[in-house]
């Protein structure tokens, strides 16, 4: 602004510089008024270069920039959040007839659909019907797929006189621990129980759901590993070590009971490189003719409290027990393996 005052100031002298030449009556101005004329004429249009260089100065054009590339990132966020969606549910490669899965006093289940989720897995959709007079709630108590005992998540409450769709989701690291990639069969036994008190309404029969893949569905035994335990009808075989597991070390065990009783197995006196490990160990419940393969783990805390980098040897007794005396079946005598 100053120099924009300045310039204009110039050419004002200049004028009347002009005007005072041609009111003295000259007929041409000298040689030392046209001097005046012209050094005015040049410091203005200088000043007036000057005044457009300082209007595109790198300072204003970085500004001007910044702003341009601030709009761009601004129109492409906006457009990235237009355009992101949810996971699109799988179309399923099983698929199983709709059916009764439970109906016991008022309580009726009915699996309506198979299912692939991207996040959760694979899924039975089911619709719960409460045509009893109290609130329930009900879960699965056990779920087998094609003869394997495997994780689930199912939990539902349901008001009296209500329905509700849920979803049976199947622990999609059980399958593959197990080798699964056919799901042919899938047995559930439901838990109902009052909501308010949690007391145990009953517990059901067996249901059975067979899919369209069960002439393909993947049923061997993975028994390859060393033999840890084997009274001719129950078996406990090691697989493979996971270092990197979420809680520490994990060691596969595969499974089978070939008994005529649901039994629960459970680790004993579990140690490693010699230190007794109270926290970590093995669990698992397989029902009469089924198997499992289920993960020994070694928290990382007990390895870390007992300065353990390397587990090198792992020792235990196994622990056998009736499901539902919780009679003992019997008690393995040490074991011992080293880990590789």
């Amino acid at each position: 602004m100053r120099k924009t005052r300045k310039w204009t100031a110039v050419l004002l002298c200049a004028a009347m510089v002009s005007a005072s030449i041609c009111g003295c009556g000259s007929a041409a101005p000298s040689e030392e008024e046209k001097k005046v004329v012209a050094a005015a004429s040049e410091t203005a249009e200088a000043e007036t270069a000057g005044s457009a260089e300082e209007a595109s100065t790198p300072e204003t054009a970085s500004s001007v920039s910044a702003a341009e590339e601030q709009a761009a990132e601004e129109e492409v966020a906006a457009a990235s959040e237009e355009t992101v969606e949810e996971p699109a549910e799988e179309a399923a490669d099983v698929t199983i007839e709709e059916q009764t899965l439970l109906d016991q006093d008022g309580i009726v289940v009915t699996a309506k659909e198979y299912i692939k989720d991207p996040i959760w897995g694979d899924g039975i959709k089911v619709l719960v019907e409460n045509n009893s007079a109290q609130d329930i709630g009900i879960s699965v108590s056990s779920l087998i797929v094609n003869n394997y005992m495997v994780t689930e998540s199912f939990a539902a409450e349901v008001a009296a006189g209500k329905k509700s769709n849920e979803t049976i989701y199947i622990m999609s690291s059980d399958l593959e621990k197990a080798d699964i990639e056919n799901v042919g069969q899938i047995e559930i036994y439901f838990h109902v129980y009052d909501s308010a008190s949690y007391d145990t309404l009953f517990d059901s029969d067996r249901a059975v759901i067979q899919t369209s893949k069960f002439d393909e569905m993947d049923c061997e035994p993975v028994d390859d590993g060393m033999e840890l335990y084997n009274d001719g009808s129950i078996r406990i075989i090691g697989k493979t070590v996971d270092e990197d597991n979420f809680w520490g070390t994990a060691i596969l065990l595969y499974a089978e009971n070939n008994t005529d009783r649901n039994i629960g197995i459970s680790s004993a006196d579990l140690s490693v490189n010699g230190f007794m490990l109270s926290g970590s160990g093995y669990y698992a419940d397989i029902y009469s003719g089924k198997m499992s393969v289920n993960e020994l783990t070694l928290y990382e805390s007990e390895l870390e409290e007992n300065d353990i980098e390397t587990v090198e040897d792992v020792e235990l007794k196994f622990h056998i027990y009736d499901l539902n005396t919780y009679d003992t079946i019997a008690d393995s005598e040490p074991v011992t393996f080293a880990v590789k």
